[in-house]
């Protein structure tokens, strides 16, 4: 299992460099968009193989990219969005919006018939599954820009330094 959690980071992190050299990403961001993008799938990969739903997983992924995005951001003075979303992409779900698409193609030229109940059951439930990873990845990126709105990530590593708690 470790074997195959460490095979998924590794993949992970050159489709995000990939794609953060697709968004014409600064050299200084693309070894963080590669590094985010290989543990946001390491842990959902890790998490999915510990029985969490896959909805949870990825959200636990993009909420991790999205807290790690914002202070990877102070650390070399670029936006955030410039690595979290080549680091988000590793986590689209694919698969299942082709299902989706594909079913409703199916289900426009069978028209009504005895099995296209199952047919449409099966593609209501990947449209919605796409739609929920979809969703979270929106939000898992977004958490850490909520959190942090007030305070930047300097002012608070700036009070903990001064031992003061924050949470």
């Amino acid at each position: 299992m470790i074997v195959d959690i460490v095979r998924d980071a590794f993949l992970s992190f050159f489709v995000a460099i990939g794609f953060a050299l697709l968004f014409e990403t600064p050299r200084k961001a693309l070894l963080i968009a590669g590094l985010l993008g290989g543990v946001g799938h390491c842990i959902r990969f890790a998490l999915l193989q510990s029985d969490y739903g896959l909805v949870a997983s990825t959200l636990c992924g993009t909420v991790f990219i999205g807290l790690a995005g914002i202070y990877c951001a102070h650390r070399i003075h670029t936006p955030p969005v410039v690595f979290t979303l080549p680091a988000c992409i590793t986590m689209i779900p694919g698969l299942y919006a082709y299902r989706t698409m594909l079913g409703c193609i199916r289900i426009y030229e069978e028209g009504s018939d005895i099995e296209g109940s199952s047919l449409l059951q099966n593609t209501v439930y990947n449209f919605i599954l796409t739609s929920s990873l979809l969703f979270c990845l929106a939000i898992g990126i977004c958490i850490a820009a909520l959190v942090f709105r007030k305070k930047s990530v300097k002012e608070i590593k700036k009070i903990k330094d001064l031992g003061i708690k924050i949470f």
